[in-house]
């Protein structure tokens, strides 16, 4: 018997979401993270860790408008 062509759409539609908030958790987490390495090294309070949460979001925005916006 075939699988409900509704039910795989409502998959697949959940597994894009997952996708792209994993995307942009993880885009997120990277870049804090070595920002806040940076920080630890350098002795400077926040700048880099600033610096790379905004710099993982904005890169992980632009690898999902990459991947799923131009469908």
């Amino acid at each position: 018997m075939a699988a409900d062509p509704k039910r795989r759409s409502a998959g697949s539609a959940a597994d894009v979401g997952w996708a792209v908030v994993s995307t942009l958790v993880g885009g997120i987490a990277v870049w804090g993270l070595l920002g806040y390495l940076a920080d630890r090294w350098l002795g400077t309070a926040h700048v880099f860790f600033t610096i790379g949460v905004l710099l993982g979001a904005g890169g992980a925005i632009y690898l999902v408008w990459l991947r799923y916006g131009k469908e």
